[in-house]
């Protein structure tokens, strides 16, 4: 399927040189929620006060490729009155939205999900792109339990995003696939690889399917876990093996990116499995970075906490977990880099274009 010209260029762009994604998209509920556990009031203008603290950090450009905005976002202004999708451009940032119009009950599949946000799609992408968004998300979820998923649930959400693709090429937007393996429950490691796998291989027959080019898109999967509450924990090395294992046999060398989820691992863990994984020996057709939501933003948002007057240390440390993500997504993060405080170094020597 042709598409518009420059959507690989974008999507290489975003992932560049250790480069990684923040996603910043939660909806409003989803950030209230995590704001008024730190007691800070969720209004528009503190939402719009935290995200732009995130966007304006000194230097995040060096290790922040893109972020995925959501519709509350890209239509606000900063303090200053810049628009903050403009405001990321003017930093060399690419402004991303989130699409979809979250999970809903699936017909038919008990205690399954369907993401919904199809209808009048093609007309929101136009009027995203005009606002600057240049390539978009949407997320479909899977959970495993009681032989679940079932093959409705993933062929039904593999088909939604396989057509929200096919809708953002249209477009001219990069679209963002993410098929989530949720890690609620006691999976063992095995049965996270074995249904990761089934939902890839799905995905990919759909965006086959759609006519989706696969140069011009990336993909957003979970790093493959035991689930949270299983009596044994993988090491770092188990799940940058099966992750990479599974990655190797389900997606092809075609797609430019993966940007890993982090699913609600924890910072440091979430950076560990992603510097181990591409650190692994083998063949890598494809960039391997990240694209996180609270791994990069938990510790920011705990030293803010509403605060005016720790802007600066929330920006050190949001700066501080961007540093070490794009060094674990070119394989060379050390847990040394944890006690480092403060800014990267400026001659730090992780970037090829340093």
């Amino acid at each position: 399927m042709p598409t518009m010209p420059g959507l690989g260029e974008t999507a290489r762009a975003i992932i560049a040189n250790g480069m990684g994604i923040l996603a910043a998209d939660e909806t409003v509920s989803t950030i209230t929620k995590r704001l008024s556990a730190r007691e800070i009031e969720s209004t528009a203008d503190s939402r719009r006060a935290y995200r732009e603290l995130l966007f304006s950090t000194p230097g995040i450009s060096e290790y922040i490729g893109g972020v995925i905005l959501q519709d509350e976002t890209i239509h606000q202004d900063s303090a200053a009155g810049i628009p903050l999708a403009d405001l990321l451009v003017g930093r060399g940032i690419i402004p991303g939205i989130k699409v979809d119009a979250g999970v809903h009950p699936l017909a038919g599949a008990p205690g399954e999900f369907v993401t919904e946000g199809l209808d009048g799609l093609r007309e929101r992408l136009k009027e995203y792109r005009e606002l600057g968004a240049r390539f978009a998300k949407w997320r479909a979820v899977f959970t495993l339990r009681d032989g679940r998923p079932s093959a409705t649930c993933i062929h039904a959400n593999a088909h939604a995003l396989a057509r929200y693709a096919a809708l953002c090429q249209e477009q001219g937007l990069v679209p963002i696939v993410e098929p989530e393996v949720l890690m609620e429950g006691a999976h063992a490691l095995a049965r996270c690889e074995h249904v990761t796998g089934r939902v890839l291989q799905a995905v990919f027959t759909e965006l086959f399917a759609a006519r989706v080019t696969l140069e011009g898109m990336l993909l957003k999967p979970n790093m493959v876990t035991e689930g949270h509450d299983s009596a044994r924990q993988a090491s770092v090395a188990e799940v940058a093996e099966a992750t990479l294992r599974v990655l190797t046999r389900h997606v092809p060398p075609a797609v430019p990116g993966i940007v890993f989820l982090s699913g609600g691992q924890d910072a440091v863990l979430a950076t560990e499995h992603l510097n181990a994984i591409n650190a692994l020996a083998g063949p890598k057709p494809w960039t391997l970075s990240f694209s996180f939501g609270r791994a990069l933003q938990d510790e920011a948002l705990d030293a803010w906490r509403g605060q005016r007057a720790q802007v600066p240390a929330a920006q050190r440390a949001f700066h501080h977990r961007a540093w070490c993500d794009s060094a674990a997504a070119l394989g060379r993060y050390s847990a040394a880099m944890e006690g480092e405080a403060g800014f990267a170094p400026a001659d730090s020597t992780l970037h090829t274009h340093h």
